[in-house]
Formats: C-alpha cells, structure tokens, sequence
C-alpha cells in the first residue's frame, strides 16, 4: 500500500509539475524609471512622457524576470527629458541675460535714430568738448558723422540701417 500510495504521489507531482509547464506563460509589464531626485520607481503604467524608462517583464510560470532589452536609453524624437533645477536656473539666467542685451541693443538703436533725426533736421549742430563747452559741425564734419551714425545703425538696429 505505501508502494501505491508513493506512485500515486508521484504521478500526481508529475501531472502538476506537466500541467504548470504546459499553461501558457503569462507575464506582467513592469516599467523601471529613475525618479526626479535619483530614486528608482517601479509601476505597472508608463512613467510621464520624456521619461527614460527600462520596459521588464515578470513571467507567473516561475521563469523569473526578463528583460526584453527595451532600454529606452533614447526616447521618442519628441519627447526629451526634464532639465535638472540647475540647468533651468541657467537657462533662466541666460534668458534674462539676452532679454538685457535686446533691450539695450534696441536703446542704443533709438538712440542711433535720435541722432540721424537730429543731423537730418538742418540747422546748427553741436557737440559739447572735454571742457564742456558747444563745438558746432560744419557740414564736411555733419557728413562724416551721419556716415558713422549709419554704419552703427546698420550694427544695432537689425540691419535695416534706416531712420524712422
């Protein structure tokens, strides 16, 4: 009786052990991710877009993870990963660093266009020396400085070099 008992023990563990292996292996899609501040996340939905992520599978027939070498190292074409707070604080600075340049670029266009209007009007123009006191232009030197005044207007003003 233990011999029968024994082989129907054994031919049970068989059936069971045949009958796993010939179920379907089903698996569950874990996604893999790194965290805003360097902390490892696992989910079973994708991370947010631009996320680079790692795609794993977890198989129930007992064969373990696999990964199916979906690294996604590069992301889609336009999806791109989140500045850190130290490339946003620069990107910041250098935004407010050109906004500065434009602005005194286009002061100094004004003030280029100020000038031109001025040795356009006629009349009597004057500088003021290192002592302070008026020189007036006669009109070779008016000429050579509306020449100059073009040229640095052509410079600042994007190109168009024209008083308005």
């Amino acid at each position: 009786m233990t011999a029968h008992l024994s082989l129907k023990t054994a031919l049970t563990a068989s059936l069971l052990a045949f009958a796993t292996l010939a179920l379907p292996s089903q698996a569950t899609t874990v996604y893999k991710s790194i965290g805003n501040y360097g902390e490892v996340k696992y989910s079973q939905t994708p991370p947010p877009v631009g996320t680079k992520y790692e795609v794993i599978e977890i198989r129930s027939n007992g064969g373990g993870t696999v990964d199916r070498g979906e690294y996604d190292g590069k992301v889609d074409a336009n999806e791109e990963a989140p500045p850190s707070a130290e490339e946003q604080r620069i990107a910041q600075l250098e935004a407010q660093m050109k906004e500065q340049e434009e602005r005194q670029l286009a002061e100094r266009c004004q003030n280029l266009r100020n000038q031109m209007t001025n040795l356009n009007a006629g009349g009597r123009v004057y500088e003021m020396d290192e002592n302070g006191e008026r020189k007036y232009l006669d009109s070779r030197e008016m000429q050579l400085k509306k020449e100059q005044i073009q040229e640095a207007m052509s410079q600042y003003c994007s190109g168009n070099g024209q008083a308005t």
